[in-house]
């Protein structure tokens, strides 16, 4: 959706230095690309070095942000925090689709479904007994909702994605295309030589604002629920397992794997491909860092590295240490012909 200059910085709360209030901008991009009509933000000096070439009409930069070699041709959208700035501009600019409130002749409905107002339903969805889907929810197509789900309002449940019966899902959340939740959760029991399968008759309860990425998923407990809470946000290729409970405003990064019967307390990161046994807790704030392998309890506010987790500082000492193996074995063996030379020497005596 175009818009000038001056209506951006107005809806941005930005003060404009520089260009003419009347350009038109009519989308977004990054600093190393953005062409004439798109705006951009820097707010690391490592890409000061992109602006001098730069061909973009405007650019969002915080108070006092030293700028060298601005170009004549480009504004400033100067703002206390640029970055919550360009992300406002660029949802102006690229506004979300909105899907009209219908459902595609080829979606099959159970009779017992409960739609609510301005729900759209996309063609080849099912959607099972007993399911609710509140209000401006879009169910897209190839979608599939079991019995008894319950969806709140103003979701999104992406293409392909499969929610099992019993699934309970709160207002704004999204699910990405893929992703399953509420399968059942990995339990047996070996007996006379064989897996014995625990049911798994529990559900998935995610709160408020949680979005699910692309072919995550997210099992459901044994007995009891597989809970996330309101803001946490996960990324493709995520497994979590049955029965754990997740705070709020989390953040799992793509392939990371977290056991049964966990918890995870309020704002903790899981980075890149961590992996987390199970019946451990992750205190409030933790950060667990990329690959890291954690068997144990992670205390609030640490940050831990490596397989196994330990403390960020003692893993990065240990890394530096492991780096300088080769030389001190080379010393070491030098070491070792020294003494053999000398070993003769002393017999003599």
């Amino acid at each position: 959706m175009p818009m000038t200059l001056e209506e951006l910085a107005q809806a941005c709360n930005a003060r404009i230095e520089g260009g003419d209030p009347t350009a038109l901008l009519t989308s977004a991009a990054d600093i190393s690309s953005a062409q004439y009509g798109q705006v951009t933000q820097l707010t690391n000096s490592r890409y000061n070095k992109y602006i001098k070439g730069s061909a973009a009409s405007a650019c969002f930069v915080a108070e006092g942000f030293a700028l060298p070699d601005v170009p004549p041709t480009m504004a400033l959208l100067v703002c206390a925090d640029p970055e919550m700035g360009f992300i406002h501009a660029i949802t102006l600019l690229h506004p979300e689709r909105h899907y009209p409130p219908a459902i595609a002749p080829q979606a099959v409905l159970a009779d017992t479904v409960s739609l609510g107002i301005g729900v759209s339903i996309g063609p080849y969805a099912v959607l099972g007994e007993h399911s609710q889907i509140g209000d401006h929810s879009a169910v897209l197509a190839g979608a599939y909702i079991g019995a008894h789900v319950t969806i709140g309002k103003h979701c999104r449940i992406h293409p392909y994605a499969v929610i099992y019966d019993d699934v309970v899902i709160g207002d704004h959340v999204i699910i990405h295309a893929g992703a399953v939740i509420g399968a059942d959760g990995f339990g047996y029991k070996f007996r006379n030589h064989q897996h014995i399968k625990v049911p798994q008759v529990g559900n998935v309860v995610l709160g408020d604002h949680v979005e699910i990425g692309a072919n995550t998923c997210i099992d459901r407990g044994a007995l009891g629920s597989t809970t996330l809470g309101i803001g946490s946000k996960i990324d493709n290729l995520v497994q979590i397992g049955h029965n754990n409970k997740i705070g709020r405003h989390v953040i799992m990064c793509g392939q990371v794997g977290v056991s049964g019967s966990c918890q995870i307390d309020d704002y903790a990161i899981l980075a890149g491909s961590a992996g987390i046994a199970d019946h451990v807790h992750i205190g409030q704030g933790a950060v667990v860092m990329a690959r890291a392998g954690v068997a144990g309890d992670i205390a609030a506010q640490t940050q831990v590295f490596g397989s196994p987790a330990k403390d960020k500082r003692v893993a990065y000492k240990e890394q530096v240490a492991l780096s300088k193996l080769p030389e001190l074995l080379k010393k070491v063996k030098y070491l070792e012909e020294q003494l053999e030379q000398l070993q003769p020497q002393t017999e003599s005596r």
